[in-house]
C-alpha cells in the first residue's frame, strides 16, 4: 500500500469520526432535558392519544381544556417501566411528575405517570424524595 493511498484511508476515517461525534452529539442534545425547567410540576388530566414510537413515546392530555405533551423515555426505558402498549387508553385519567418545557410550551418530560393505581417510574433516579 501506497503512503498516499494510507494518507487517503486516514483522511476518511477522521472524517467519519469527526462526523460521527457531530451526530452524536445533536442526538444527545435533543435527548438532554436541556430543553426543560429545573423545577417539576404535577399534571393531571384526561388522556387523548397514546403514542409508543421512537424517538419517545407520548401521551396527549387535556389538562383543563388545554392539551399537552407528555414525553416518556425512549421506548426500551419506558417498557422497563412497566409502561407497554395497553396498560393505558384514551379516556383515562393520569397524573404526570416532570419537568414542564422552559420555553412555556405545553409539553413536559414526565419522570413518572401515574393512572389509577399503576405507577410507572419512568426515571426513578430523577424523582424528589418524599
Amino acid at each position: 500500500m501506497t503512503s498516499k493511498s494510507m494518507s487517503r484511508r486516514g483522511l476518511i476515517f477522521g472524517g467519519a469520526v469527526i462526523l460521527g461525534a457531530g451526530l452524536a452529539g445533536t442526538a444527545f442534545a435533543h435527548h438532554g432535558w436541556s430543553w426543560a425547567e429545573a423545577g417539576m410540576i404535577e399534571l393531571t388530566g384526561v388522556i387523548k392519544t397514546i403514542t409508543i414510537a421512537p424517538p419517545h413515546p407520548t401521551i396527549e392530555v387535556d389538562a383543563e381544556g388545554e392539551i399537552w405533551t407528555v414525553e416518556l423515555g425512549n421506548p426500551g426505558l419506558t417498557e422497563a417501566s412497566g409502561f407497554v402498549d395497553g396498560v393505558a387508553e384514551p379516556g383515562q385519567e393520569i397524573v404526570a411528575l416532570g419537568n414542564r418545557d422552559a420555553g412555556g410550551a405545553l409539553r413536559m418530560k414526565a419522570v413518572r405517570i401515574t393512572i389509577g393505581e399503576d405507577v410507572y417510574d419512568i426515571y426513578p433516579d430523577r424523582i424528589p424524595a418524599q
